[in-house]
């Protein structure tokens, strides 16, 4: 196999690898919609509690306590998927702010201990 081809090939493997770890756009936004949403339906959730207790429907009660359950189980969900792109986008704006290759620090100009005599 070529030199050049080699090198071609092992730039493609890397590169995608790259992109294919970070995160779709608007991936971040999308997330923290869904943990907005999921947070307020935890608070009709609430509300609806509070009515049905001053009502005094027990059933009600423990139909919206498993409401609640299933809303704050889809929250964390939501939150870690949340976490999770947002690290992936934070690694994909840090390795693009990075330059290729590293740069050659300056010589000093004197020596930083001086020579012995």
């Amino acid at each position: 196999m070529k030199l050049k081809t080699l090198a071609f090939a092992t730039l493609l493997a890397f590169g995608g690898a790259a992109f294919a770890q970070a995160p779709a756009t608007g991936a971040v936004k999308a997330d923290r919609a869904a943990v907005k949403a999921d947070r307020n339906d935890m608070k009709q959730d609430r509300k609806q509690i509070k009515k049905d207790a001053k009502a005094g429907d027990k059933a009600a009660v423990a139909t919206d306590k498993a409401d609640i359950k299933a809303d704050s189980a889809e929250l964390k969900k939501d939150g870690k998927a949340l976490k999770t792109d947002r690290k992936a986008a934070r690694k994909a704006k840090a390795a693009a702010a990075t330059p290729a290759t590293p740069a050659t620090p300056a010589t000093p100009a004197t020596p930083a201990t001086p020579a012995k005599k």
